[in-house]
């Protein structure tokens, strides 16, 4: 194979080689995929409906499920209906298309992550100047900057990954279309655009880290001296599950990245990026949902809401079949 043209699939990588472990596969990342899907659609639910629940904190956790509910349905789609129909193709196009919206949905959580400890920062260290800083205008702006550019970006991405001509074959040793294998395929010197490019993204969500350190650094010293023990505690609710979230996400993605190449191996590369992509789309909404009373309370209404809701359809049902 020449050059990229001529590549009309990629196989991506295989998770077993025996039909009853890639059917343990399936109903393995199905259930995480429901899980994603169950958790982050009652959350955004809950924010959408519940009016108590429409403040800027809430707000961009309903986007961050967004993205969630993004990031994981670009990825285990494939590669649950590859484990179950015994398969590894992806097209060319369905790649492509793998790469931009993967990109696109990470690389907008990274910036959304750092929007959110911003948020936190000001709520705690700047009580007073809170509603003046993240009025409902500013964060509109923040989330549609977020998209935009992060749109824009993989784009970018996308665009420069594949006009490299491809001449070691088409196998991906990943489970998706992941920017550093289809980089490995590459016969070209031009496919150091691309590593630059990765390296200064990679710079970029390094600093995106370390604001949020700096961020919760200020905002733990604001809180210790908070003199009331429940205000203390409802300060660190708040801010425990979104660093907890930040440190699995951004820990494992630098790393899938940025790790020497004397330390890669397919099973280790396998099991970060299992652990930056599809790991948080599943825990982040049990994250949030853990110690966020208000959220608990908003979510508790809404299914017993829903419960009464189903009671009186039945109702109504066996009326109608009496009648």
């Amino acid at each position: 194979m020449s050059n990229g043209s001529s590549i009309t699939h990629f196989l991506l990588l295989a998770f077993a080689d025996t039909r009853e472990l890639q059917l343990l596969h399936f109903w393995l990342f199905l259930g995480i995929y429901l899980a994603a899907l169950l958790g982050n659609g009652l959350i955004i639910t809950a924010i959408a409906c519940d009016h108590r629940l429409h403040t800027p904190m809430y707000f961009f956790l309903l986007n961050l499920s967004l993205l969630d509910l993004g990031s994981i349905s670009t990825t285990l789609p494939k590669a649950m209906a590859n484990s179950l129909w015994d398969t590894r193709d992806i097209s060319y196009a369905g790649c492509a298309a793998q790469i931009f919206f993967f990109v696109f949905f990470i690389s907008a959580e990274v910036c959304l992550l750092t929007v959110m400890a911003y948020d936190r920062y000001v709520a705690i260290c700047k009580p007073l100047h809170y509603g003046t800083l993240l009025g409902s205008r500013a964060c509109v702006h923040m989330a549609a900057a977020t998209w935009g550019s992060n749109f824009l970006y993989a784009l970018l991405h996308t665009a420069n990954t594949l006009s490299l001509p491809l001449c070691h074959g088409n196998a991906v040793d990943q489970f998706f279309c992941e920017i550093p294998q289809i980089l490995k395929l590459s016969c070209s010197h031009s496919y150091l655009r691309e590593v630059g490019l990765i390296a200064v993204s990679a710079c970029l969500a390094f600093g995106c880290f370390v604001f949020i350190v700096v961020s919760y650094v200020e905002i733990f010293r604001a809180v210790l001296r908070i003199p009331s023990e429940q205000g203390r505690h409802k300060a660190f609710s708040t801010c425990l599950p979104h660093l907890a979230v930040v440190s699995l996400f951004l820990g494992t993605g630098i790393f899938a990245y940025l790790k020497p190449p004397s330390i890669s191996s397919p099973s280790l590369d396998l099991v970060v990026s299992l652990l930056y992509s599809v790991v948080p789309p599943a825990v982040n909404p049990l994250i949030y949902s853990m110690r966020n009373q208000e959220l608990k309370d908003a979510l508790r209404k809404m299914m017993t809401g829903c419960f009464s809701e189903a009671i009186k359809c039945y109702a109504f049902f066996c009326i109608a079949l009496i009648m």
